[in-house]
């Protein structure tokens, strides 16, 4: 019997004796007495109209005489603690399997959107985190039986991507990421950066000269020249397209690089050049329709006002779009395509208003699907010296993070000489796995909504709660089964066996995974996930420590013991799985 048809035969049970369904949830016993599961009777008393202690009695009562896996009970100031059998845990050890959901059962997609960088530079720690949130929400969706398509759109044209191709233009001399020997998106990112530093020079000049600052912003020729070759751009000028699609193809080979490293992928990508047509069209209509007008400057708005939000540009005056015109394209089109359950955006706290704005503007539009819109804002990373700020170049570069976080493993397993035996091959995967492993847990257990810090040095700390220790656990797990002679799953009868009490927290630590991936899936929050693994390992660990395995004299709880690692090493891995964490047999 699993937890979950224990707790659906205890609600029968009650709805058949008070003729109601009183939806029964049994939560972990964390009262002060014994039983090893509890319920909460003070909103029950409230329905049935009694008091708490006489309910909990009651209940008790009539479990324990209906159900045989209830032994016992105890009702402590409002809570009703079940003792369960033996048999219970015996059981729920043989039919574990570390799945959330049997099969998909959704008809219509789910679409996570992540990433969605623009080609004027390289990805940044921001981009690391919103990564591996929009990667793992998309695998534990899919945990929890959705169908699910990971998608981007690629940011490839507009104002920035021309300032880095003006500023490649006029000090580039012919270079190429082969002849600088460098990636594509670092080489694009570098041009970004020098054309803002002329940029700012200009300004300066102007304003040395006797002109207001923000007339200087609008009037200095690096701006100027920017805004003329996004003009001709969008004209379809084929000088300027040819060299916009060699310059993001430098970008997309580097980003490639950077995702296959990060162990992130995607199902579908988008690109801003096809979608910003589709959102022009889109505007004109709702001009059309007078849900759009256009201002006296010749730009198209839309009030918002009504829904509490102010006046927003849709097209400039010159005809040329903005973020929100290809994102309403985007949107249209996804539905459209793929007639989509929900829409997720993975997109940090700082465009809480953007996407306010447009899903206000959808529901405007009339599309029926508005409402299935979900900002998954984000608080963004900063370091310890402030904000990350990519024009200035003060960022922390993902592929640089990577390969300090593969160096620090290799130094970490090579002082530990835990690695000797192995062959180069073989240790240059485990510093790999290791150093990843520890970026991506010290992203992932941190709840999406709260700001991170990126302390460096706190984030290569391989004791305590990090990836590293998990992944260890997990490898420690594997030598005791590597060391046993009978194997995990053999004939040996355990039904004798009375679990104790570390193992039966680990039991039912085990099978509360389903409602832990659900409740991430439903709270798209990975760091769900990642503490129940790290709080299993920590249980687990505490087990090892006090309990003897291989040499257990009885070969029933010797048996049981190890089909019970066994269990918890696949929990692990299947854990680690949903953040996208690979796990080792040797550390």
């Amino acid at each position: 019997m699993t937890l979950q048809a224990l707790q659906d035969q205890i609600n029968s049970t009650l709805q058949k004796h008070y003729n109601a369904d009183l939806g029964i949830e049994l939560q972990e016993n964390k009262t002060q007495g014994e039983g090893d599961y509890t319920i909460v009777l003070f909103a029950l008393a409230k329905t049935l109209q009694t008091n708490p202690a006489d309910l909990g009695n009651q209940i008790g009562e009539l479990l324990r005489n209906n159900i045989p896996r209830i032994t016992g009970y105890e009702v402590v100031k409002g809570f009703l603690n079940l003792s369960l059998s033996d048999q219970f845990f015996i059981s729920a050890l043989q039919n574990y399997q570390p799945t959330a959901s049997a099969e998909t059962t959704a008809t219509r997609p789910v679409m996570v959107e992540y990433s969605s960088p623009n080609t004027n530079k390289p990805l940044h720690l921001g981009h690391v985190r919103n990564n591996l949130l929009g990667f793992s929400i998309a695998k534990i969706l899919e945990a929890a039986g959705e169908t699910v398509i990971k998608a981007q759109i690629i940011n490839d044209r507009g104002i920035h991507i021309c300032k880095s191709m003006l500023a490649w233009q006029e000090m580039g001399d012919g270079c190429t990421p082969f002849s600088a020997n460098a990636k594509g998106d670092k080489l694009v990112g570098d041009y970004y950066v020098k054309f803002d530093k002329k940029y700012k020079e200009e300004i300066q000049q102007l304003v040395a000269a006797g002109t207001a600052e923000e007339e200087a912003k609008k009037n200095a020729p690096s701006i100027i020249a920017a805004q003329n070759m996004l003009q001709h751009w969008e004209q379809e000028d084929p000088a300027v397209r040819k060299l916009w699609q060699t310059m993001n193809q430098w970008v997309y080979d580097g980003f490639q690089q950077t995702y296959d490293r990060l162990g992130v992928s995607f199902d579908q990508v988008q690109y801003e050049s096809e979608t910003y047509l589709l959102g022009k069209d889109i505007i004109m209509e709702g001009l059309e329709r007078g849900i759009f007008y256009r201002h006296q400057d010749g730009s198209i708005r839309v009030d918002l006002s009504d829904v509490g939000l102010d006046e927003k540009v849709l097209l400039r005056s010159d005809g040329t779009s903005v973020y929100i015109t290809q994102d309403l394209g985007t949107a249209v089109q996804r539905f459209e395509k793929n007639n989509l359950q929900k829409l997720i955006y993975t997109v940090g706290n700082e465009q809480d208003y953007h996407f306010q704005v447009l899903f206000a503007i959808l529901k405007k539009l009339g599309y029926a699907w508005a409402d299935q819109l979900y900002h998954l804002s984000y608080g963004m990373v900063e370091l310890p010296q402030g904000k990350m700020k990519s024009r200035e170049g003060t960022v922390v570069d993902a592929d640089d993070l990577m390969q300090q976080m593969y160096e620090t493993a290799k130094a970490k397993a090579q002082e530990l000489g835990k690695l000797d035996g192995l062959t180069e091959e073989e240790k240059e995967q485990s510093y790999e796995k290791v150093g990843m492993a520890a970026l991506k847990y010290f992203i992932l257990k941190v709840d999406p909504k709260k700001k991170m810090l990126f302390d460096p040095q706190k984030s290569v700390d391989f004791e305590g709660n990090t990836g590293p220790f998990l992944q260890y656990t997990y490898a420690r797990i594997q030598s005791v089964l590597r060391k046993a002679h009978d194997a995990v799953n053999d004939e040996q009868k355990v039904d004798g066996v009375s679990p104790n009490a570390q193992e039966k927290q680990l039991l039912q630590q085990l099978i509360a995974l389903p409602a832990v991936v659900q409740k991430a899936a439903d709270t798209l929050n990975p760091a769900q996930v990642a503490n129940y693994i790290y709080d299993l390992v920590k249980s687990y660990n505490s087990f090892y420590q006090n309990n003897p395995i291989l040499s257990q004299e009885d070969p029933a709880v010797r048996s049981f013991r190890l089909r019970l690692s066994a269990r918890v090493g696949e929990t692990i891995r299947y854990g680690l799985s949903l953040l996208g964490i690979e796990v080792l047999d040797r550390m």
